[in-house]
């Protein structure tokens, strides 16, 4: 198996961070700084990340979560702030991770497993997975913006078109509902800051397939095999 894909189904990261962190020289086997994503890893070698021996996964964790409002989305803060890990009592010696991020004020749905393989399909921007958000603004969103946000706009980062947004209730609203498969940081926001308007609160209620009914605010639960299948054969929206 290469270097970067066991570093990945071990549960470390990503196939993408590994690949950074092998280049970067934070990976040894045998106590040999191995600098080759695609090193070939044979079933007697040492593999150690940051000084620390890994084990290869035997077997993989999938959570979903319902993240709350005031959390941070990472393994752990040097400022002590609550993390998506502190939500999820779920004992394991597995180093589970969050896939992708969500705004600290931000609540809504988010998946945490040790499976490096599913963390780099969800992340990556070929695959589309769609999300669903509602937003709520600081004001109504007039017609004419919906129309040029869903005819797609230019931000500092580049064009962005969403999926399909619309009305909560089909009329002029304070609340609107953005379908969208982009990953770009914080664009959700600044797609409504770009009209001028303040996003109060926003909830990611669909994410790849996955919804939050019936999975309250600050709770979890584990996915289905069915759901985790699904995950993994998906191909787009």
């Amino acid at each position: 198996m290469y270097l970067s894909k066991f570093l990945s189904t071990s549960g470390v990261c990503s196939r993408r961070k590994a690949t950074d962190a092998i280049k970067s020289g934070m990976v040894t086997i045998n106590d040999k700084i191995v600098h080759e994503p695609f090193y070939d890893v044979q079933p007697n070698d040492e593999v150690c990340f940051e000084g620390q021996l890994v084990h290869q996964t035997k077997k993989f964790i999938y959570i979903l979560l319902n993240k709350p409002e005031d959390c941070i989305t990472t393994v752990s803060d040097e400022s002590s702030r609550r993390t998506v890990l502190d939500l999820v009592n779920f004992k394991t010696e597995a180093r589970i991770y969050p896939v992708g991020r969500l705004d600290r004020m931000t609540t809504g749905l988010l998946i945490l497993t040790n499976d490096g393989e599913l963390t780099k399909k969800l992340t990556h921007p070929s695959y589309e997975f769609t999300k669903k958000y509602l937003v709520k603004l600081d004001k109504l969103f007039q017609v004419n913006d919906l129309k040029q946000l869903a005819a797609g706009i230019d931000l500092e980062d580049g064009f962005i078109k969403p999926d399909s947004v619309y009305y909560n209730h089909n009329k002029p609203a304070s609340k609107v509902i953005v379908e969208i498969h982009s990953g770009k940081n914080r664009i959700i926001r600044r797609m409504f800051e770009h009209f001028g308007y303040q996003v109060l609160k926003l909830n990611r209620f669909f994410y790849a397939g996955l919804t939050s009914k019936d999975l309250e605010v600050g709770k979890w639960r584990h996915l289905t095999a069915q759901e985790v299948a699904n995950l993994k054969g998906k191909k787009g929206k």
